[in-house]
């Protein structure tokens, strides 16, 4: 903060106007005349307080000598009707050192940083002196405090400089004796690693015998594959012949057995022939239809499941989804968030991905169909651990790949002729799974489903 300095006032020797600072006022005088400021500007009127000044009217001593110090310092300093102002507050808070000092005699036992304060508000006759001597006593205070604190830190230093000689001794004295524990423990481990080098000689000594052994007995050992191999091709032909013979005995076996079955394709010629003329005497019409023929049904490719559902029922009741859903081998694909913000928009994804999913569960319960629910994965901001439900496989898209795109894939992944159900309000996926083979059905349909789960 900028320091207050002397400035330009009228000549006045009551005032002191004859006198100025030939020097900065010292710091903590300075200080101290900011608080004497502070203090005494709450007692002002706006009216009382110079203009760069009113805007800290309502704030506290505290705030103002914070926030408005240097400015307060200025207006003192250039403003001698505020300072007359608060040199009148002054006198009145402290009546006995502003008597002193008009008197020209300061009280001995007061603080010279008080006494310097008041005079420079006050500016009596030899207000100079007073601050300047309070700025030396100040100096030798701080001096004499900068001292006492040298003389404290040396002591210490002294005593931590004794402490680390100490420590230095004793960890000298630790070192030593590691030092010989390290030189004893290295000729041990010397004299271990010349055993070690004597056991390794002996090692590869002993490896040089197993060698040869295990070279002798790798000669043995190819003498007798090749004795083997030869009794393996006399073996194989031996089995040769077996074989030859075993295969004669089975073309006579079956030349014996050809004779029993001519007699038994005689037998049941005899039977047939005895049944058909049996079938004329009795004049019996030749079998063309069947009972099973009279049952009023829909043939293999005669009419889609589309066709059978979509009979006598909206695409909005619930029961179309029952009747697909009724197929052999049915597969419902689901799009997750198509559904759950059509119906719960409100709720957090998270809610609404476990809503569905519960849902979906009885429903496979109920009617025992694949069921397979996608979810867009640029909607998720961090992986989902998510135990997916008994009965429905819960699929999310990789980056770069709609939910949409996963949808289509799904349903051309089917084998035609399979019933595949895609629950989806968006118009582009109901013609893309349409092309592939599938029944897209609204979102609105699954959720009235689900609403009587």
């Amino acid at each position: 903060m900028d320091q207050p300095t002397s400035g330009a006032e009228p000549a006045d020797a009551a005032d002191g106007g004859a006198e100025a600072l030939d020097r900065p006022l010292p710091e903590g005088v300075r200080r101290r005349v900011i608080a004497l400021v502070a203090d005494a500007f709450g007692g002002l009127t706006v009216a009382e307080l110079p203009a760069q000044l009113r805007q800290y009217a309502r704030f506290t001593p505290t705030r103002r000598a914070k926030f408005a110090g240097n400015a307060m310092a200025a207006a003192l300093e250039s403003e001698p009707l505020f300072r007359q102002r608060i040199g009148e507050r002054l006198s009145q808070a402290q009546p006995e050192l502003a008597g002193a000092l008009e008197a020209g005699s300061p009280p001995a036992a007061a603080d010279p940083v008080d006494v310097a304060a008041a005079a420079y508000v006050l500016r009596p006759v030899g207000w100079v002196k007073l601050v300047e001597a309070a700025g030396e006593e100040v100096q030798r205070a701080d001096a004499e405090r900068v001292g006492e604190e040298t003389r404290r830190e040396l002591v210490q230093l002294r005593e931590e400089l004794e402490r680390a000689r100490a420590h230095t001794r004793s960890e000298t004295e630790r070192l030593r004796a590691e030092l010989d524990a390290a030189r004893k423990e290295s000729e041990s481990l010397h004299r271990k690693l010349r055993s070690a080098q004597s056991e390794v000689k002996r090692g590869e000594a002993a490896l040089r015998r197993s060698t040869a052994e295990a070279e002798a007995q790798r000669a043995e050992a190819a003498a007798q594959l090749s004795a083997a191999e030869s009794e393996s091709r006399r073996l194989k032909h031996r089995l040769g012949e077996a074989e030859a013979a075993v295969e004669a005995g089975r073309r006579a076996s079956r030349e014996g057995r050809s004779m029993e079955d001519m007699r038994l394709r005689l037998l049941l010629d005899t039977v047939l022939d005895a049944a058909s003329g049996l079938r004329r005497e009795l004049a019996l019409p030749p079998v063309t239809a069947r009972p099973a023929d009279s049952v009023d049904a829909v043939e293999p490719g005669r009419m889609s499941p589309k066709d059978i559902a979509a009979r006598a029922l909206s695409d909005t009741d619930p029961a179309l989804l029952d009747q697909l859903l009724a197929l052999p081998q049915a597969h419902l694909i689901v799009d997750g968030y198509n559904v759950t913000k059509t119906g719960y928009p409100q709720m957090p994804l998270e809610k609404q991905r476990l809503r569905l999913l519960g849902g979906l569960s009885v429903l496979a319960a109920q009617t025992g169909a694949e069921m397979t629910c996608v979810f867009d994965g640029a909607e998720l901001a961090a992986p989902v651990l998510l135990a997916p439900p008994r009965g429905v496989r819960v699929l999310f898209s990789k980056a770069g790949v709609t939910a949409d795109e996963l949808i289509r894939q799904l349903a051309r992944a089917e084998p035609p002729g399979r019933p595949v159900v895609v629950v989806s309000t968006d118009r582009e996926v109901a013609d893309g799974v349409a092309k592939a083979g599938a029944r897209p059905v609204a979102s609105v349909l699954l959720l009235k489903r689900l609403s009587r789960v």
